[in-house]
């Protein structure tokens, strides 16, 4: 049954990571990608190690960092819409 899930999630990875790398119109499109791909990991890592190490403090260290990268990729997508009114990552070239 395990092997079952460990499917599911290398199914959602990798069409997480597709969506990442196709759909790049939207930056908040990427945001919830990536956050697809964030999440699968964790439960890769989750059933990774409760079954051969039985802790969990690595995850904890997981969580925080994938957290982390949340709250500045949400930054940046509010900045960019205070700016260019609008989300689209074609925008970001007018930056430089």
């Amino acid at each position: 049954m395990l092997i079952y899930y460990i499917y599911f999630l290398m199914i959602m990875f990798y069409s997480g990571l597709f969506n990442f790398i196709y759909k790049y119109t939207h930056f908040l499109l990427m945001l919830l990608s990536l956050e697809m791909v964030v999440l699968s990991l964790y439960l890769l890592m989750f059933f990774y190690f409760i079954q051969f190490f039985g802790e969990n403090f690595m995850l904890m260290f997981f969580l925080t960092m994938s957290v982390c990268e949340s709250v500045l990729g949400l930054a940046l997508l509010v900045m960019m819409i205070r700016v260019f009114s609008s989300d689209m990552i074609m925008l970001v070239d007018n930056l430089w």
